[in-house]
């Protein structure tokens, strides 16, 4: 693979391209052969350090969306014995992804010694009717972490992202209550509230997992106060203890915690935590009593209850 990308780049250097085009051709290329620097050891994309390896993950973060994916894979890398993968796979989820095999799959991982687990996460795969079989079929076995969020305000966030995306896209945006509401009703089949209807999705998933398989973080809890969350998948792992309050600083600005490891100060970048709209209060009942049967029945698969309106 190595070889692969330093051929290209040869030729690329000797090509009339400006070297701003030929750097984002090369960013393709690594992509393309599956060569991404490895955050947790801050490795070289073209460099195999001795005695490490590519694996599979042992563990794999499958959502949910908008429920803290990032600040989780982020947190957790502070771990010593984990490494994880630097972007989204989509391989369980997307069909065009999948049918390039497992050693497609495994040559996106990061390069990691016999005692780190390696995780991976994409938020989709929560919500994937694909996903919990073809994960299955790779490793029945398999760990799986889960972090979720009130649905309510999950669907409020999905929708921030969407319309930021929008604004620097150039592209028209609609209010939140025109989107949700429609003809006076709530629209639910809003994607929006469909991927906040945890019980539907978590029923796919325990027809092929154990319930002991699948540790479920609390998303709200992990912004306020992280590390007991943190200490909680440390022990689902069955990783010795190393996160640390020291770990984690409160920044006032971003109104959230940051990261502190390895002698740097990390935020999330600047796309997380942006500012949500205000929603009408007639809209954010209708939403609460729309979801409050659907988080009941939740609660029951999971036995476990949450502090959701």
């Amino acid at each position: 693979m190595a070889f692969l990308l330093v051929s290209a780049y040869l030729l690329l250097t000797h090509a009339r391209g400006a070297p701003a085009e030929n750097g984002a051709l090369l960013e393709t290329l690594k992509s393309q052969v599956g060569l991404f620097s490895n955050t947790s050891e801050h490795y070289s994309a073209q460099v195999r350090p001795p005695g490490t390896s590519r694996q599979i993950p042992q563990t794999i973060i499958i959502g949910v969306r908008k429920g803290g994916t990032r600040a989780l894979l982020e947190m957790l890398d502070i771990h010593p014995n984990i490494v994880v993968a630097a972007t989204e796979v989509h391989f369980f989820d997307w069909d065009e992804n999948y049918v390039k095999g497992i050693d497609w799959y495994r040559n996106l991982m990061p390069f990691s010694y016999g005692n780190q687990i390696t995780i991976e996460k994409t938020p989709g795969y929560f919500t994937s009717p694909q996903a919990p079989g073809r994960i299955h079929d790779m490793n029945s076995s398999i760990k799986l972490l889960l972090i979720l969020r009130d649905p309510t305000e999950r669907v409020i966030s999905d929708y921030t992202q969407v319309y930021y995306n929008r604004v620097e896209s150039h592209k028209p945006v609609q209010l939140f209550e025109d989107i949700v509401i429609k003809n006076g009703v709530l629209n639910t089949k809003y994607k929006a509230i469909q991927r906040s209807l945890y019980d539907v999705h978590m029923e796919k998933w325990l027809k092929h997992f154990s319930l002991d398989q699948i540790h479920i973080v609390d998303g709200n809890t992990l912004i306020k106060d992280p590390l007991p969350e943190l200490q909680k998948v440390e022990r689902f792992l069955n990783l010795p203890s190393r996160i640390m309050s020291s770990n984690f600083y409160f920044n006032q600005t971003k109104g959230f915690y940051c990261i502190r490891s390895d002698g740097r100060e990390r935020c999330l970048h600047e796309s997380k935590g942006r500012p949500h709209p205000l929603v009408n209060s007639t809209v954010l009942e209708q939403l609460y009593s729309y979801f409050r049967e659907h988080n009941a029945k939740f609660y029951r698969m999971v036995n476990h209850s949450f502090d959701w309106h």
